[in-house]
């Protein structure tokens, strides 16, 4: 392969040695989870070996419980209990070393964290206290004993001598986010110990010393071992702060081959682009490197080479750690290097691959509709078969879904015309980049408008919207409508199944009329039906205006779907302090007389709220016309030389942005491909009886 980068990037391709190993360069994908795990090994496995066709230098699993006294079921990932582990974790590993990466696994023991759902062991922790979890599981961890810290460090010792049985170079040890048992040690909330293990910094870091030195003693010739610790806590007072992190990695300098530094929950480390901006870290990495001889990887959400390239000259990382931007672009490393930044498909910060692990089924993402999908589907990120035996295309719609079906039917070689209604491409990613916190969605639109620009077989037509005798008279092949969706005004969505009740007292906006510019004034009730970000992206909004806003919602969580992509309590936080007043546990049940009134929806209690103004995030329906008027007319589409016509995205079922892009790049796929018939259009692993 062929370097053509620019020279100020030349940085990013020094080898890095960490301890026994050396990197090939400075691209570093930190351990990050899937949601495929023990379940779904073959499709994470192809997915990190696709990483490692893209030219990371060192390539990571998610988490791997090491010990089966430590598990947190439902939840997916992968697991190194015992050797009938090892074929899963070693076809990982396998994958990795395919183009030249290390490959990195990081073994994990959930503490406090495991709630042991799957094994029923007793769950262990530094000091005995309630499990922490997301669902707060009413179960509690005992304190370990002397003997089972022993236990724990035996552990530790036969899983790297498992790991590295594997085949991994590197073994990453958790103590980060809140979720390892070595930050329980280190931590004064978690760790009310009053022996040896707890009171001053050097006891609480006894374990993570002991451990370490053990493991190296273990697989140190071979085996890089390496220390993922939270930068802060962020709960308070009593939690692991940053200066006593600095102290740590004073006090015990030359301990791993290499830290890993993140910031405090998973929540902070992996915060949305709603709150978190590009290497929002910096402050609290900058002069760690000082601290020791031994190289630091941080992360950011890295997406500029710029930034990458500053944060190793600056002197604040030795390598540039990457989880979102990876999946977003498993390619940025050889793109780097091939001098083909502008071609990045730079990670948009909605964090809806972090939701795919958090509701135990298969991660996607915004950006990379193929993440995921390269064993399942044989998808490759770079790579799309040629065309079929048909030759053209018309879209209808430029929003997310349109435009990928555009950029993979143009890279497959067909003739492609894109027709869109409005003065400018991107559909409902140009109106939302427009609110509060979300203008890096904007790179949906962005991206794939360049890509299409490079396009001689793709025609864009603006400001242009079709009619049925339009699509039959054009005469294409294969006709793809991606005409999006529309909000309704009704409240119908899911506490509400008919509209909701109303005398026309109040004006009503619906979020279509928010991002139209029509504003409301005054005294603003926001019923959100919805419970993903519109609600309280708008109330940011109209609060920003100038408007006295009471957000209603049915939910116990203010936009309580966003727990999945760990912004909720950023949400409910930003809100508060701007004033907005929140109402949970209600729902919208009348407007009548200038009023809006609620009930709860338990007891069913009601109150009336005056308003100027209500805005209804309910549902969306998709904008289907076109779609019903040409099937009406099916019997005439052959005769005009139409062989289908398809309905996607949100015309078909309104979804997060992910599903739009995924269902534009499925139907480039598949177009002109063979019928399956009832076939699976995926290969899956299928759990086999054990003969005993």
């Amino acid at each position: 392969m062929t370097s053509n980068r620019d020279p100020r990037y030349d940085v990013l391709f020094e080898p890095v040695k960490i301890g026994p190993v050396t990197a090939k360069n400075r691209f570093y994908q930190v351990p990050h989870c899937n949601g495929g795990g023990y379940r779904d090994p073959s499709a994470a496995a192809e997915m990190r070996r696709v990483k490692a066709e893209g030219g990371w230098g060192v390539i990571f699993t998610e988490q791997t419980e090491m010990h089966h006294t430590s598990e947190i079921a439902p939840y997916i990932e992968l697991r190194l209990w015992d050797d009938e582990d090892l074929p899963i974790l070693a076809k990982m590993a396998d994958a990795a070393h395919e183009h030249g990466a290390l490959a990195g696994t990081e073994l994990t023991y959930a503490g406090v964290n495991g709630p042991n759902l799957y094994t029923r062991e007793v769950p262990l922790a530094p000091t005995a206290m309630p499990i922490r979890t997301y669902t707060s599981d009413p179960l509690s961890a005992r304190a370990m004993s002397k003997q089972d810290i022993r236990d724990l460090r035996r552990w530790h010792r036969n899983a790297c001598l498992r790991a590295r049985s594997a085949g991994y170079d590197l073994i990453c040890l958790y103590a980060a986010h809140g979720h390892g048992v070595f930050q329980h040690f280190l931590s004064t909330a978690t760790n009310h110990r009053r022996d040896e293990y707890g009171g001053s910094l050097e006891n609480r870091t006894r374990l993570l010393r002991e451990v370490v030195e053990e493991c190296k003693d273990a697989v140190g010739d071979t085996c890089a071992i390496t220390l993922r610790l939270s930068l802060v806590e962020t709960i308070g007072d009593l939690g692991f702060s940053n200066s006593e992190v600095r102290d740590l990695i004073e006090m015990h300098a030359e301990l791993p081959d290499l830290w890993d530094l993140a910031h405090g929950t998973w929540a902070d480390c992996s915060g949305p682009s709603r709150f978190k901006e590009e290497a929002a870290q910096q402050d609290l990495v900058e002069g760690i490197k000082a601290l020791t001889p031994k190289p630091v990887v941080g992360v950011g959400r890295f997406t500029s080479a710029d930034v990458m390239a500053r944060q190793i000259n600056s002197g604040i990382l030795d390598l540039i750690g990457c989880a979102r931007p990876s999946i977003a672009d498993p390619f940025i490393p050889r793109k780097i290097d091939e001098g083909r930044v502008e071609d990045i498909r730079e990670c948009i910060g909605c964090n809806i691959c972090i939701s795919g692990d958090m509701t135990m089924s298969i991660s996607r993402c915004t950006q990379n509709p193929t993440f995921m999908e390269e064993w399942r589907k044989g998808w490759h990120p770079e790579k799309i078969e040629p065309r079929g035996d048909s030759e053209s295309v018309l879209i209808v719609g430029a929003g997310p879904a349109g435009l990928e079906a555009a950029r993979a039917l143009g890279l497959r070689g067909y003739q492609v015309v894109l027709a869109e209604a409005a003065t400018e491409l991107g559909g409902r990613v140009a109106r939302e980049r427009k609110l509060p916190g979300l203008s890096a969605w904007g790179r949906v639109a962005d991206y794939r408008e360049y890509q299409l620009s490079q396009m001689p077989n793709v025609d864009i037509y603006l400001d242009n919207e079709l009619s049925v005798e339009d699509i039959l008279e054009f005469g294409f092949e294969h006709v793809l409508l991606a005409t999006g969706s529309r909000w309704r005004a009704d409240g119908v969505s899911r506490y509400h199944v008919v509209p909701i009740p109303s005398d026309d007292s109040l004006p009503l906006y619906t979020p279509d009329d928010l991002m139209d510019g029509k504003m409301p004034a005054g005294r603003v009730v926001l019923f959100d039906d919805d419970h993903y970000y519109m609600g309280g992206v708008l109330a940011e909004l109209i609060a920003g205006a100038g408007c006295q806003v009471t957000l209603v919602t049915p939910a116990a969580y203010v936009s309580a779907w966003t727990s999945n992509t760990l912004e909720q309590a950023s949400v409910h936080a930003g809100l508060v302090e701007i004033g907005v007043e929140i109402e949970l546990n209600r729902a919208v049940g009348r407007i009548e007389g200038g009023q809006v009134f609620s009930k709860c929806v338990y007891s069913g209690t009601e109150r009336a709220t005056p308003a100027d103004a209500i805005v209804m995030v309910a549902s969306r329906v998709g904008n289907d016309t076109l779609w019903q008027e040409l099937v009406a007319r099916e019997d005439e589409w052959q005769a005009h030389g139409i062989k289908s016509i398809k309905l996607i995205g949100d015309a078909e079922a309104p979804a997060p942005i992910a599903w739009a892009t995924y269902a534009g790049h499925r139907y480039a796929r598949e177009l002109d491909s063979p019928d399956i018939g009832d076939a699976l259009p995926f290969r899956r692993e299928v759990t086999q009886i054990k003969n005993d």
